[in-house]
């Protein structure tokens, strides 16, 4: 029986050396993920806190009663799960703190996945040390993936973990920071593995369907905040299908380029047509910005910055004729069906 537990003891823990030499690179990642993320939450404070500093101003005060209002309001009305997220405030002292690398291919709109425990695959990666994510974004780019980083302006973990309120969040509008919490909160209620395209499609349709509902329940149509973001959601509609039509611009131009086609020459009428995508961007008869196009001044947009439209917006016709058709436009209804038909992974 002894060397019977030895035998078995040896052949786990060679086990354990192959995955850990296979799986290396993914431990280490996870690791300083787990480490960058949990300092976040330790160092985060309960708003109570906040609430009873005298310094703390009292117009962000104000935004995290009404933070409390929007959970309330998404757990209430809309039926997403109650989680311990957003009770504390995590002080960025006006830094950024997190850096997502996503690539897609330089002649598709293909991006590159990562594959991820649980979650399993996903098409970005995300640091808490800057240096980290721009050696990646290097090391894609010297591969001749098109990459593009972003700082996110929150994040989930999907109810693993109490998520803090960043204080960057509260210098959101207030129908744009209403649109971020209930988008965070669908991630910990509704979250399907491989399907991150399908996840974020969905969070960005009830953040900004929730929002307008939380606004108009507690404020009014009338009021402020929002008519505010209702100009913010029509500008940003407009924006978002006008990258919409450019990502299909250029998805049937690459599906057109012939196989002995020189790469110059692609990089040459992919770089024409971008331009020509940001050129028309000023025709958009937008309210809130004059010149859109002034954004990529100093930075074209590639393949991964139009991916992101499509990770985010590309399904919300589909979703707003699925909520109106089969559940005759109650949100409530439709996230109550769609928990039932995607189990929490």
């Amino acid at each position: 029986m002894k060397r019977m537990f030895k035998k078995v003891l040896w052949i786990l823990l060679l086990l354990a050396a192959v995955l850990f030499a296979v799986f290396h690179e993914l431990v280490f990642y996870g690791i300083a993920q787990g480490k960058g993320q949990l300092g976040i939450i330790w160092k985060a404070k309960p708003i109570t806190y906040y609430l009873n500093d005298p310094s703390f101003p009292d117009t962000l005060k104000q935004k995290l009663h009404f933070i409390e209002e929007v959970k309330q309001f998404a757990i209430d009305s809309l039926g997403l799960a109650p989680t311990k997220n957003y009770s504390t405030l995590y002080d960025q002292q006006g830094k950024d703190i997190m850096w997502v690398v996503t690539a897609a291919k330089p002649f598709a709109l293909e991006p590159k996945e990562w594959k991820f425990p649980v979650v399993g695959s996903v098409p970005y990666k995300g640091f808490f040390n800057q240096e980290k994510a721009l050696k990646l974004a290097e090391e894609l780019k010297a591969d001749g993936w098109d990459v593009d980083i972003k700082i996110p302006g929150a994040w989930s973990t999907l109810g693993w973990f109490r998520d803090p309120i960043l204080s960057k969040m509260l210098l959101r509008s207030e129908g744009d920071l209403a649109s971020l919490i209930i988008h965070e909160m669908v991630h910990a209620t509704i979250f399907v593995k491989d399907s991150i395209e399908f996840n974020e499609n969905l969070a960005s349709f009830i953040g900004d369907l929730g929002a307008f509902h939380f606004l108009e329940s507690n404020y009014g149509r009338s009021s402020t905040y929002y008519q505010q973001y209702e100009r913010e959601e029509t500008d940003f509609e407009k924006f978002v299908d006008h990258m919409l039509r450019g990502a299909d611009e250029l998805q049937k131009m690459y599906a057109g380029f012939n196989a002995d086609l020189a790469d110059s020459i692609k990089y040459k009428r992919k770089s024409l047509l971008i331009n020509e995508i940001v050129t028309e961007m000023d025709t958009l008869s937008l309210i809130t910005r004059f010149q859109p196009s002034v954004i990529f001044k100093n930075k074209q947009p590639n393949n991964a910055y139009f991916m992101s439209f499509i990770r985010y917006r590309s399904l919300a016709d589909e979703l707003n004729i699925e909520l109106m058709d089969v559940y005759n436009g109650d949100i409530k209804m439709m996230i109550n069906a769609y928990k039932e038909r995607f189990p929490f992974l």
